[in-house]
């Protein structure tokens, strides 16, 4: 099984970026055809950590280091994280060009959660990425199939971006069916 961690903003945030992503230069591109690769905003998440291939009977490791992280993370505070999606930027060059948005409002909870996740995940000697955590939300995958100028010019577009607050109260344990159509199953879910 395939495996990330991630917390997905509601439907209202969602919508409005999709709105803005419309309007940027990569959304006239695909609405003119243009295979620029947007991602579908009924899977827009957070990814906190991914786990890649895990064997099923490890499950319910994945589970126990993700629920006592939840329930860490929860211990130390009052409410959920406030978050906002806004401003933006891109990873890559050429055919490895990745356009995202960034998150705003309380962050550093997030990587705090990003953290324990983490700490759970190698105590229970489960693979993970060791990447640091950089809490974004992938839009648009356009390669170069674009020229660098209108992914420039859509970087400028969304650092004026602010999306509606929410607050982010559930963790998702989700395995990842990679392909031309990606699908996702939720596995399990905490609150945070």
């Amino acid at each position: 099984m395939r495996l990330f961690v991630a917390v997905y903003p509601p439907r209202p945030a969602v919508d409005d970026l999709t709105a803005r992503v419309a309007e940027l230069r990569v959304g006239a591109a695909f609405a003119a055809g243009t295979n620029v690769r947007l991602a579908d905003p009924t899977h827009a998440h957070l990814t906190l950590a991914f786990l890649g291939d895990v064997e099923e009977e490890r499950l319910v490791d994945v589970e126990s280091a993700l629920g006592l992280a939840a329930e860490t993370f929860r211990d130390g505070r009052d409410s959920s994280p406030r978050l906002r999606l806004g401003g933006g930027g891109s990873f890559g060059r050429g055919q490895f060009t990745v356009l995202w948005v960034d998150l705003r409002g309380d962050v550093e909870a997030l990587a705090t959660l990003a953290r324990l996740i983490r700490f759970g995940l190698r105590r229970a000697r489960l693979p993970h990425d060791e990447k640091p955590f950089r809490a974004h939300l992938t839009i648009a995958r356009p390669g170069d199939r674009i020229d660098r100028a209108d992914v420039l010019a859509d970087r400028e577009t969304l650092a004026g971006y602010l999306g509606p607050e929410w607050p982010a109260s559930e963790l998702v344990l989700v395995c990842s069916h990679p392909g031309p159509r990606p699908t996702y199953d939720r596995l399990a879910a905490w609150p945070i």
